[in-house]
């Protein structure tokens, strides 16, 4: 089931079954014996997903760059930047149902995959782009010329899309709100400094919201 988000469809999200079955357009999926291959054009579309298990079969996409991307210059920040901004970002989230212990406290570590969906986000689209330009710009100017990480964080927009649109379902029936994992993505730059203490002492990581 795909179930597209907003006027100008800025956020997708597409069960994985559905993704290789059907997979979007500039996609293509190859099934091989041990594992699918996921192509696609790298000048449309920024895929930020790890290679990950599913259905005792390894999905590999050949065009990604992964969750956490590093850049080592201005140029590779520059080039980032400028795919964030003009095209679609895919990643791989899931919904999770949580289970509490007796004193009623989350337990994380006892969260149950419910489901595994591509989602895609429109980097062109104004109000998206919006967002993660102020949030890098917030970023740069933080911490310029040292080392950094900056989380781009879409845990609302998820949440938004599960109350507005469905509730995950579990085996026995039972509608659950979902807890969101991987619902964000990390960029890291190394600069060159020999001193760079803020990123030594964890100074240096900075967080932003996107929501659609």
């Amino acid at each position: 089931m795909t179930i597209n988000k907003g006027s100008h469809s800025r956020m997708k999200v597409t069960e994985v079954e559905e993704f290789l079955r059907k997979p979007p357009t500039g996609f293509c999926v190859e099934a091989l014996s041990s594992c699918y291959r996921v192509h696609s054009d790298p000048e449309e579309s920024l895929v930020l997903v790890d290679d990950f298990d599913f259905c005792r079969r390894k999905i590999v996409f050949q065009n990604s760059l992964g969750r956490k991307v590093k850049m080592h210059n201005l140029w590779e920040y520059t080039s980032m930047r400028n795919s964030l901004l003009s095209k679609r970002i895919y990643l791989l989230m899931s919904a999770c149902e949580e289970k509490f212990s007796v004193t009623h406290k989350k337990a994380a570590n006892q969260a149950r995959v419910l489901k595994q969906y591509v989602v895609s986000i429109n980097g062109n689209d104004p109000f998206i782009k919006w967002q993660i330009e102020r949030g890098l710009d917030w970023t740069i100017s933080s911490v310029a010329g040292e080392s950094y990480r900056v989380d781009i964080d879409l845990t609302a927009a998820l949440e938004g899309w599960a109350t507005e649109n469905t509730h995950i379902i579990t085996n026995k029936i039972i509608k659950v709100n979902p807890a969101w994992r991987n619902a964000s993505f990390t960029l890291k730059y190394y600069s060159d400094a020999l001193f760079d203490f803020p990123h030594w002492f964890g100074f240096s990581k900075r967080k932003f919201k996107v929501v659609v």
